[in-house]
């Protein structure tokens, strides 16, 4: 890594676009993401001809909160994040060394997500911006994993993005920072939500993303043959509904639901095979998309990309096919402030601002 694009880190791993290379203003901006169950606050910091800084990355997760319901509970999240935001912003604020009056810029989440969770991150940095007389930006939640996997780039060039989450899974044409071009999205489950929900079926622990891909290792992926969705349709969206009703089908016919996931070499077998095609829909139909696109360059982000064969099957493919592969650093998967704090950088240094009575919006579009 060359000193364009060092930092210095006070709370978590992160390298930051180098700004002073584009010939723009730099000054320091408090971010908030509230968009679901976590409560995240970051502060970014870039001077001209210096390297920009993560000041503070804090994250407060409530998995521990939710998981005895099976799922997300929004009136929890909420309230949630009304006790956790302000000692958050405080942490990072003492991390960073500053005072609010220091801050020259507030960003928060507003869409997509739970309408009760956005509207506690937003009001409060517009409340910041509000009393420091500082400008506010509205962050589309999405924009931050799209722009996640360029932390470390000084520019974010022309690429093919796949998106997975457990709320999403969108594939984008991506000319530059703010130019994006919907070319395919799920018709009904995300990727993510459907591991959760398969995960539920089998008897794993909320949420089901991260265990399936636990046990996935013990089993044989080979074991049952899960339709893939839409792999080989000419268009570029995505449908895992039907290998969710498949499993549950499989998991109905091979016995009483509750003596089959006690049996751990079963739900080993069921959930690697479930994966495997999982990975294959997602990668077979990126591919594809890029090739007829004519797009080099793939960028993997959200939540479902830190899943460890997911990313190697996709290195492997990218080698095969000759495409280079950015995925977002492990931190910046799941949501976090730092990917909303850096999406607004990009547009705050490109003079934007939103305006005060700028509404959150649950289900925002990127594209």
């Amino acid at each position: 890594m060359g000193r364009d694009s060092e930092i210095r880190v006070h709370s978590r791993p992160f390298v930051v676009l180098d700004f002073a290379r584009l010939r723009l203003p730099v000054k320091t901006l408090l971010a908030i993401e509230s968009s679901c169950d976590e409560t995240a606050v970051s502060i970014v910091r870039g001077e001209d001809g210096a390297p920009t800084e993560i000041l503070a990355s804090e994250i407060s997760s409530q998995i521990e909160l939710h998981r005895v319901h099976g799922g997300v509970v929004p009136e929890l999240a909420s309230r949630n994040h009304s006790l956790r935001l302000r000692p958050l912003v405080e942490q990072a604020l003492d991390h960073a060394k500053l005072k609010v009056a220091d801050i020259d810029a507030f960003a928060a989440t507003t869409g997509p997500g739970l309408a009760s969770s956005l509207l506690i991150g937003s009001t409060a940095a517009k409340a910041l911006a509000c009393a420091t007389g500082k400008p506010f930006l509205a962050i589309n939640h999405l924009e931050g994993h799209l722009l996640s996997p360029f932390v470390a780039e000084t520019r974010v060039p022309p690429h093919l993005a796949l998106i997975v989450s457990g709320g999403h899974t969108l594939l984008l044409e991506v000319k530059g920072p703010g130019q994006y071009r919907k070319l395919g999205g799920t018709r009904d489950d995300a990727a993510g939500e459907a591991y959760d929900k398969v995960g539920k079926m089998l008897g794993l622990p909320y949420p089901g993303g991260p265990e399936i891909e636990k046990i996935a290792h013990e089993g044989d992926p080979s074991t049952f043959d899960f339709p893939r969705s839409m792999l080989h349709d000419p268009h570029h969206d995505f449908s895992f509904s039907g290998l969710k009703t498949a499993v549950l089908y499989t998991l109905q016919g091979l016995g009483e639901p509750l003596e089959v996931i006690q049996d751990r070499r079963t739900v080993a077998n069921l959930s690697a095979s479930f994966q495997q095609a999982v990975i294959e829909i997602l990668v077979g139909k990126t591919i594809k998309a890029a090739r007829r696109h004519g797009l080099k360059l793939i960028a993997l982000s959200g939540g479902v990309s830190l899943n460890r064969t997911l990313r190697e099957a996709f290195e492997a493919a990218c080698r095969k096919h000759g495409f280079r592969l950015a995925v977002a650093p492990p931190a910046m998967c799941t949501d976090n402030a730092a990917m909303i704090a850096f999406a607004a950088l990009l547009r705050h240094l490109g003079g934007e601002s939103s305006p005060l009575d700028a509404d959150i919006d649950p289900n925002l579009r990127l594209a």
